[in-house]
């Protein structure tokens, strides 16, 4: 098919449904474009072609994406019989037993899976450099990260591989890679699309899965896809109160709508960032609604400490569990050098403090919603810078190798002496100042690909919406979709 990426994926399923094209040819016109673009990208780390194949000429579910190709991101996502290894060595060789029940769903709406996408270790950090798979590069300047961790995914969609593609978010990982890859990125309400059999809840609440887009009402769709409780679900989302394929086809009420573009987490915001919000906002005048510039109040050094805190008590727990799914004992040399500090610092943090932090994050959850009471909307950067080298974020070298002396000695009260978790949220929020609130308060929030910069990469802006409110979110996407429109800006690396 040589208009196959000029297609969302609904309209490949609608091709499909009008037997314009096969299921098979669908598959065949993306396994083409991996193999063409993945060279240069590092974005596919598991192929799966066969067995696509032979799924695709088999009875397909009547689902609304019945024989649209599709990626699996490397983390959570079980695929039954097919390996996982979350980025990690420590899974090199292992296969899922069963499906996730949102691989369960993503095959009920009749997708074909051709493969899995690159991440970072355990989604630990929001960039896609594992040391296992190698570093996934950004289709409009392969120099830059395509953020994370769903960066394999999101580099995946932008360069036209698939319409849409597998994440998961816990402190803005669909949303970090949907901004520095210029697609749409949708994190959904806490509870909305499901977590098991094999999880309750992840990152205590903070991690939500669902899609990478180039259009909205793909996201909307998949969203109606995925959604409602499963068994033993320990809560779910209130219902909409209509499909949300459908809000995405409605104009939105004019809505009061909050900006800001100070630093919530960092301390420093970049200009295109800043011009992004600004723009944005006087576009959404332009478009009937009230804009007014105000933010919730964030005590930024108490919210990030707690949260790291909480990442590395989660960490820990991840290596526990491997443990218990792998039948042995994790050593050092299973994981990376980072992870493996991280889980020490875990370990080293008493019961009652960890309590102590996630309560701390609760309350702070609390606040926010005050201020979504007046404000239903609020747009900010996605991030505080735009795209960065690879590399960039990595570690240097001398503290890799204090970090590896602590890790072989097992030093993580020593490691909390000299301060790793103050230090370690100080590097990260730097960067990935705004998206983690949305994951604490379980808020809907989304990206929205409505900026470049000078030399050609793309910066997102962030929306988050009241807690259950993805409707407004969507009309509201289809709406600024409509009037700054995204899907002729292509990247260098293109089909």
């Amino acid at each position: 098919m040589s208009d196959y990426s000029s297609h969302d994926a609904l309209g490949l399923a609608e091709l499909i449904r009008m037997r314009e094209v096969s299921p098979r040819e669908l598959v065949t016109a993306a396994i083409e474009r991996i193999e063409q673009h993945d060279p240069a990208l590092n974005a596919v780390v598991y192929r799966t072609f066969e067995t696509a194949r032979r799924v695709a000429e088999a009875p397909l579910p009547e689902g609304p994406f019945r024989g649209v190709p599709f990626l699996l991101k490397d983390l959570l996502a079980w695929c039954a019989g097919e390996p996982i290894t979350s980025g990690s060595r420590l899974f090199r060789g292992w296969n899922a037993p069963c499906d996730s029940e949102i691989v369960r769903r993503y095959r009920q709406a009749g997708l074909v899976i051709v493969g899995k996408t690159n991440t970072p270790e355990f989604g630990l950090v929001p960039f896609t450099e594992s040391e296992l798979h190698g570093p996934c590069r950004n289709p409009w300047n392969t120099a830059m990260t395509p953020g994370g961790s769903s960066g394999g995914s999101a580099a995946a969609v932008a360069c036209g591989m698939v319409p849409m593609a597998g994440g998961g978010d816990g402190g803005g990982s669909i949303r970090i890679p949907a901004s520095c890859c210029g697609v749409f990125g949708l994190k959904p309400t806490r509870g909305r699309n499901p977590t098991g059999p094999i999880q309750g809840e992840i990152w205590q609440g903070a991690v939500v899965e669902h899609v990478l887009t180039r259009s909205v009402r793909d996201s909307a769709a998949m969203l109606d896809a995925l959604s409602g409780p499963e068994p033993g679900s320990p809560y779910y989302a209130p219902a909409p109160p209509r499909p949300f394929l459908e809000s995405a086809q409605m104009d939105p009420p004019r809505l009061r709508i909050a900006f800001s573009t100070a630093p919530m987490l960092g301390r420093t915001v970049h200009p295109d960032c800043v011009r992004a919000v600004e723009d944005a906002a006087r576009l959404l005048e332009s478009l009937g609604h009230e804009v007014v510039e105000a933010a919730p109040a964030v005590d930024r050094e108490s919210f990030a400490r707690d949260f790291v805190v909480m990442i590395c008590g989660e960490t820990r727990a991840d290596l526990d569990d491997a443990t218990r799914i792998l039948g042995r004992a994790v050593a050092r040399g299973d994981v990376e050098t980072t992870t493996w500090a991280l889980a020490l610092l875990g370990q080293s943090i008493p019961a009652a403090e960890f309590s102590g932090a996630v309560r701390s994050l609760q309350r702070a959850a609390r606040r926010m919603g005050a201020f979504f009471e007046e404000h239903p909307i609020l747009v900010t950067p996605v991030l505080a810078a735009p795209p960065f080298p690879i590399g960039a974020l990595q570690p240097p070298r001398s503290e890799l190798l204090a970090l590896e002396i602590m890790g072989r000695l097992r030093a993580g009260r020593a490691l909390r002496a000299f301060g790793a978790i103050e230090q370690t949220a100080d590097k990260v929020f730097e960067w990935m100042s705004f998206t983690p609130l949305a994951n604490v308060t379980g808020q809907p929030a989304m990206s929205l690909p409505l900026h470049w910069t000078a030399d050609g990469l793309p910066v997102g802006v962030q929306f988050t919406g009241r807690y259950g409110d993805e409707s407004t979110l969507l009309m509201l996407a289809a709406q600024l979709e409509q009037a700054a429109p995204w899907h002729d800006r292509h990247p260098p690396i293109w089909s």
